[in-house]
């Protein structure tokens, strides 16, 4: 062992010693002035430097607007120091975007819309007070009218399929009223109704001019920041590596056109236990399915094997292209 590595250690050692011993002596005994000093040295909190340009599905946000600025401004900071909850919804966008951009693509709706479904509920299957529910928290009015269906059994609004489906017939529709991304996801906060009254009385046609609940003033701005912290993660400090990331599930589906009276036992039937038949199929909403109309319901399923981690993130790591619609940007290795 060379003397400059034996240097080089006890160097260490004794700072970590001397934090150590400073750190108690600090709690025991400092007084609030070397308290303060030590708050002052240890505690950095720096402000964000907003990019020169941020755009929301092809519409460019005017920037040079001090309120524009000070509303992403906002945004961006928030989601950026809130970082669990950013954190988890970055996790979580690896398991599900897949499943979203796709169907998005399918309905022409710009795949920024991707991040609409981050933010209303974090990629969790919530309910709010007002009864909105999923991961794009549609209303039961809403769902009914785009052909979900909803009742004590069954809650399409809970599939992420069928409900990201209704949510591009919404968004689309929007769109083709209004002719701007940013007023379709504006109204999808606060309803086509709203907008259309708002821009009529202020003689106002975008978003970014219109005076609006703050919830919906600030819901482009929020959907604006969660994209920049997506696509340049390290930029904002957050540093994920691939295994870290919540990863897809590889799945198939059985179709049932008939009752089902015990759904744990069902489960038992397809040698998963109940908990994963709600967590791949949360759109069952009872324990027991009445299906006297024989209609035909696909209920998803995981592969063999799949729960196990290690065994997951193996699969994952050998197939190709899986990362590629994920974070990227700033990765570390494995």
């Amino acid at each position: 062992m060379s003397k400059r590595f034996i240097f080089i250690f006890l160097l260490v050692a004794f700072a970590a010693f001397e934090g150590f011993y400073y750190t108690r002596n600090l709690q025991k005994s400092a007084s609030d002035v070397e308290y303060q000093k030590a708050f002052l040295h240890s505690n950095k909190i720096f402000s964000l430097v907003l990019p020169d340009k941020a755009e929301f599905a092809g519409e460019e946000a005017p920037l040079g607007l001090y309120y524009v600025r000070e509303g992403l401004d906002r945004e961006l900071m928030v989601n950026t120091y809130w970082h669990s909850s950013t954190l988890l919804m970055l996790k979580k966008s690896n398991r599900y975007f897949h499943i979203i951009i796709p169907i998005l693509k399918k309905n022409n709706i710009p795949e920024d819309f991707k991040y609409l479904a981050l933010i209303e509920s974090g990629l969790t299957n919530i309910q709010s007070q007002a009864g909105a529910a999923g991961f794009w928290q549609i209303v039961p009015a809403t769902g009914k009218h785009f052909g979900l269906e909803i009742t004590d059994q069954v809650d399409e609004r809970y599939h992420i399929e069928k409900a990201t489906e209704a949510a591009c017939k919404l968004l689309r529709g929007s769109y083709n009223k209004f002719g701007s991304w940013t007023l379709a996801a504006s109204a999808y906060n606060v309803g086509e109704g709203r907008i259309s009254r708002e821009l009529e009385r202020q003689n106002a046609s975008s978003y970014y001019d219109l005076y609006l609940p703050e919830e919906t003033m600030r819901y482009v701005y929020r959907i604006i920041a969660l994209k920049l912290l997506y696509e340049h993660p390290t930029e904002y400090g957050y540093y994920i590596r691939k295994k870290d990331l919540y990863p897809p599930i590889p799945t198939y589906t059985v179709s049932v056109d008939s009752s089902i009276s015990n759904l744990p036992v069902f489960a038992r039937t397809m040698k998963i236990n109940y908990r994963l038949l709600k967590e791949f199929n949360p759109w069952l909403r009872s324990d027991k399915l009445t299906n006297a109309g024989k209609k035909k319901y696909m209920i998803t399923l995981p592969k063999k094997g799949f729960e196990d981690f290690d065994h997951l993130l193996d699969e994952i790591e050998n197939a190709e292209q899986i990362f590629n619609d994920t974070i990227t940007t700033g990765m570390l290795p494995r």
